[in-house]
């Protein structure tokens, strides 16, 4: 599995159809509308993936 962020196979598997990305610290979920992208917080919780976030990488 790659990463749709930054294509990186450093990924792996957190929960059903859910995967976590080592190389850019992102958490991702497929379903049948598409890739669901999130950040994960300092507080361990999920945020909504900002693209225009210039601290990401």
């Amino acid at each position: 599995m790659q990463c749709p962020i930054c294509g990186g196979k450093a990924t792996g598997k957190v929960g059903v159809e859910q995967y976590y990305c080592w190389d850019c610290c992102v958490e991702y979920r497929l379903n049948k509308e598409g890739v669901q992208i999130y950040e994960v917080a300092e507080d361990g919780s999920l945020v909504a993936f900002d693209p225009h976030n210039e601290f990401l990488m």
